[in-house]
């Protein structure tokens, strides 16, 4: 039985997200993201200017007059939400963990595709597939989902993002959108391991990365001797921190990680939204839904 803080929390969730979505997503999302093709409605007059590509020849031969084929965009989209539950996401030095923002993050692009009446599926993954919802409509299946990313306990601590991709591209027949929301840390996000299962999905969907990071990733704090652990293999690792040097190389090593990180998704013509425990999500959303709006119009 769910407890009395965690529905209040659920509601506040739900609360927050609606409210973001009425004032500031107001149709971005539906100009963000197009539907998978066109569906044939009903024939007209030819009227000057029309694509003589478009003539119903039938038609137009039974009328004795141009008739042409009315179109309109297959709106409904699926939309799949592949969340990291691997152990660095209980990470946060901040207000929350990266997974708490995952929830917050995962639970706007939800109710933004069902206000807009697509479907959405949920996919859990750490070292391999945890969990999957599959995909549907509705605000009571947004709020199981919600519900899911705040109570999920993965059974494993590793992170391995190409076995999500791969199940997600065996699973899905046709084109869907894909949020992969991760801190996209560890050795399963290098460039050498996940460039072919990526660049492969982004081919056949529309594939966009959500980086959650905590500001002390990249920065050691100056306290002297200080245990560190890995919050994937468990192992613990004393440093020194007072070391200026190993700061300095602590931080170069992170940007560099990042940079290279960035290049791979410019290579592959990914999209993605880099974002940060101790900051507002929405602005940055906000602007990725304008930005890409604009591209396609």
């Amino acid at each position: 039985m769910l407890s009395l803080e965690f529905l209040a929390k659920l509601r506040q969730i739900e609360i927050r997200t609606r409210k973001i979505i009425n004032t500031t997503f107001a149709g971005e999302y539906r100009s963000t993201f197009k539907g998978t093709g066109m569906e044939f409605i009903d024939v007209r007059e030819y009227m000057r200017g029309d694509d003589v590509r478009s003539i119903d020849w039938k038609v137009t031969a039974r009328m004795d007059h141009p008739y042409v084929k009315k179109f309109v965009e297959e709106r409904e989209l699926t939309v799949i939400l592949c969340v990291d539950a691997s152990g660095s996401g209980y990470f946060g030095t901040r207000s929350q963990f990266k997974l708490d923002q995952s929830a917050q993050v995962a639970a706007t692009l939800a109710f933004s595709a069902v206000t807009n009446n697509d479907k959405v599926g949920l996919l859990f993954f750490t070292d391999r597939v945890e969990r999957f919802v599959p995909p549907r409509k509705g605000r009571q299946h947004v709020m199981r989902l919600v519900r899911d990313i705040l109570m999920f306990e993965p059974q494993h601590r590793g992170t391995n993002p190409a076995a999500a991709l791969e199940y997600v591209m065996h699973l899905l027949k046709h084109r869907a959108i894909v949020f992969l929301v991760s801190d996209f840390m560890g050795p399963g996000f290098t460039p050498d391991a996940l460039r072919i299962p990526l660049g492969i999905a982004a081919r056949r969907h529309d594939v966009v990365a959500i980086p959650i990071t905590d500001p002390a990733e990249s920065e050691l704090p100056s306290v002297g001797l200080m245990d560190v652990e890995d919050m994937e293999t468990g192992e613990i690792v004393s440093v020194n921190t007072s070391s200026a040097r190993l700061r300095a190389g602590y931080r170069e090593h992170m940007q560099a990680a990042q940079a290279r990180r960035d290049r791979m998704f410019r290579q592959l013509n990914i999209d993605s939204i880099s974002l940060r425990t101790d900051e507002d999500f929405t602005p940055r959303l906000h602007e990725f839904f304008q930005v890409r709006a604009r591209r396609f119009h």
